[in-house]
């Protein structure tokens, strides 16, 4: 090895004679790492804190972790406790007074601090406050372990809906990532989800706001991954107390061992990892949810899983399950189904999946969704990410009709529509919770032009669609809803690929909340905004941050001759600039203020031009790629604004003949390859 190592082990449990063998067996190895080589373990029992010191045969004693100070706690327990409040100073005072006598019995510990500083925010009253002061008080006199007591105080002030939530944790293993929207889901499976008077109010919301709310409390911690996306973990000793108060409610086996004998006639959740206790698993009536990992041998579902007769949620993990049985068509409370896989064949789904009305959510593999005929019966489901049209009763556009729950809608083989009549049965419109449409055709092929243009037309969306795709339209024209600006506002996203016959583009330039775009395989698309949308002043996509064109090939400007650029400043938000194949497109005046990104291949420019202004310049990434009309690109004379510049790729520009006045770019720039 004979390198320098840290590694981390982290809250270990492992300490009987045996263990001390396997953790030498595991460390072995790592003697030859070099000087200044370390390892951490973290543990709460000290006798494995000595099981390590004698493995690792270091004679520093371990190290025992105080809490913190008790200046520092009520820091901690105060900006919990006083979380987004607008109390006058005086309140304030009074309430500071009580977390100073708490915090005095909390031996500094953060998660007791956190956790009780959350409880009380969820109710500012004064008597509250002291009530959980003598409650602590009490718990400390009762002896030394008072950490669990007191986290178990703070789930008894939870109100009954939120215990139910919180406890249905256990069934998950310790350290499990939780993401909000499947926890949700769950939820609502297992009915702990109250529905709402409100009106358009769906139980997601109202789950949703179950979720955030367990979170200020501090039941769950959230973190973000490399990719900005967010999940949440539970302290383990949380872990432990939800497993603690839902012992007869909720299971986890991973070994069929471990199966209690008898099962609790009470259990309503159970997570199985072993194909041995499936057995008695479907002898389990009452079961709500249940989640399975099948093994390699298992294929097929076993027809006793119609014994479940109140189950609401069933997820499948096992890529060789080769079909669902017909008997889970009986399983009529399902609402819930997901089985992540590779691509299955149309018989997977039995063929009266339809049965299962009160479905909200299906994952399955991407064409088994196409294969449910008479799809429409599903008028709860939610996500539709892809349904082909078929020449068939039972696949037509008309299932859509009543389906106003569907959040994200895929539509397939759109040829297949025969009029503007039928394309209008969908009512798209009427579906008030669709944020996210693909329309597609399924190839591209000499169609009726005036009949691609009437089905688009009668398949308009409603107003609070935020991303669009359309994909092989083969229209002259636009929609008309689509040129109509108060129709499509609350677009954020949109691509348009392969409209081959396309003259024009909408008013994209004028949409307030687009964030990116993509045009691409459009070879008779001139300009990005036209004079035929009215407008004799570009609004210059105010809020647009990444675009993308590609394959256009008689592009000529940003916008029409007679259209003239507000203030001057195209694209002012824009971060990332990708331009491929579109021979004829103009520079621009100026590159945008904010870009961070630049891609330019097969474009007509002869040179950058750089904001005349001098502010710096964000551009990090630089590609410059098969552009012959480039002679020049003047980075050398904007050095000193090109501070955040690292990457730059120019190749095969053979009339590149300047990269600016000086010749200081590889002394005095940033730029690595």
């Amino acid at each position: 090895m004979f390198k320098r190592f840290l590694l981390v082990l982290d809250d270990v449990w492992e300490e009987e004679e045996r263990d001390k063998s396997k953790w030498g067996n595991v460390l072995a190895p790592l003697a030859s790492g070099s000087f200044g080589s370390k390892i951490l373990v973290t543990t709460r029992t000290e006798s494995v804190a000595l099981m390590f010191q004698k493995v690792i045969q270091d004679k520093q004693k371990p190290m025992k972790l105080e809490g913190l100070k008790e200046e520092e706690c009520l820091e901690l327990l105060n900006t919990h406790a006083f979380a987004e409040d607008d109390l006058d100073d005086q309140r304030k005072l009074k309430l500071k007074s009580i977390t100073a006598e708490i915090v005095k019995k909390l031996s500094g510990s953060p998660l007791a601090a956190k956790v009780i500083g959350g409880d009380l925010n969820s109710n500012l009253d004064e008597g509250h406050w002291i009530r959980v002061l003598d409650s602590v008080l009490e718990i400390i006199k009762l002896g030394q372990n008072y950490i669990m007591p007191i986290l178990k105080l703070s789930y008894i002030h939870l109100p009954e809906h939120l215990k139910s939530c919180f406890t249905f944790s256990s069934i998950f293993p310790q350290d499990y990532q939780f993401h909000k929207g499947t926890l949700v889901r769950q939820w609502i499976a297992s009915g702990f989800i109250q529905p709402s008077h409100v009106q358009g109010e769906i139980l997601e919301d109202i789950g949703g706001r179950y979720f955030d709310v367990l979170v200020k409390k501090n039941f769950f911690d959230k973190f973000e991954d490399i990719f900005g996306r967010y999940y949440y973990k539970m302290h383990d000793l949380i872990h432990e107390l939800a497993q603690f108060v839902s012992m007869h409610e909720c299971l986890r086996v991973e070994d069929s061992t471990n199966l209690p004998s008898p099962i609790p006639k009470t259990l309503r959740h159970l997570s199985v990892q072993d194909i041995c206790a499936l057995s008695e698993i479907f002898k389990l009536r009452s079961l709500r949810l249940l989640y399975i990992e099948f093994p390699k041998e298992l294929k097929i579902i076993p027809e006793e899983i119609e014994n479940l007769i109140h189950l609401r949620y069933l997820k499948i993990d096992g890529e060789n399950l080769t079909m669902l049985q017909r008997s889970v068509s009986n399983l009529y409370h399902l609402q819930y189904i997901i089985h992540d896989g590779q691509e299955k064949d149309a018989d997977f789904l039995p063929s009266d999946i339809n049965n299962l009305s009160n479905l909200r959510y299906v994952k399955l593999p991407k064409n088994c969704i196409s294969s449910i005929c008479g799809i429409g019966k599903l008028k709860f489901l939610q996500k539709v990410n892809m349904f082909d049209l078929r020449e068939a009763s039972g696949y037509r556009i008309k299932e859509l009709e009543n389906m106003n729950d569907l959040c994200k809608l895929g539509i397939n083989c759109l040829e297949n529509v025969k009029d503007a009549e039928e394309a209008c049965s969908a009512k798209l419109y009427a579906k008030r919770r669709l944020i996210d449409l693909s329309l597609n055709w399924s190839c591209i092929a000499s169609r009726n032009t005036d009949l691609d243009e009437n089905v688009l037309d009668n398949i308009q969306p409603p107003n609070c669609l935020r991303n669009l795709e359309i994909h092989r339209y083969m229209g002259a024209r636009p929609a008309i809803w689509m040129n109509n600006v108060n129709l499509i506002s609350n677009l954020e996203k949109i691509n348009l690929t392969d409209c081959l016959e396309c003259e024009t583009l909408p008013p994209f330039g004028q949409l307030p909340f687009l964030k990116s775009l993509t045009l691409e395989n459009m070879p008779k698309v001139k300009w990005l905004e036209s004079k035929f949308n009215g407008n004799d002043k570009y609004h210059a996509f105010p809020l647009l941050e990444d675009l993308c064109i590609r394959r256009l090939a008689v592009l000529e400007d940003w916008f029409e001759a007679g259209v003239a650029a507000e203030d001057g400043c195209l694209f002012p938000c824009l971060i990332e600039l990708t331009l491929v194949d579109c021979p004829k497109l103009k520079e621009l005046h100026s590159l945008p203020p904010k870009l961070n990104s630049l891609h330019i291949y097969k474009i007509g420019w002869t040179t950058l031009n750089f904001c005349s202004n001098s502010n710096p310049i964000p551009l990090f990434i630089v590609n410059v790629i098969c552009c012959p009309n480039i002679t020049s690109l003047p980075l050398a004379d904007e050095i000193a604004r090109l501070a955040a510049l690292r990457y730059l790729i120019i190749t095969e520009c053979p009339n590149l003949i300047s990269l600016g006045r000086y010749r200081e770019v590889e002394t005095t720039n940033n730029c690595r390859s």
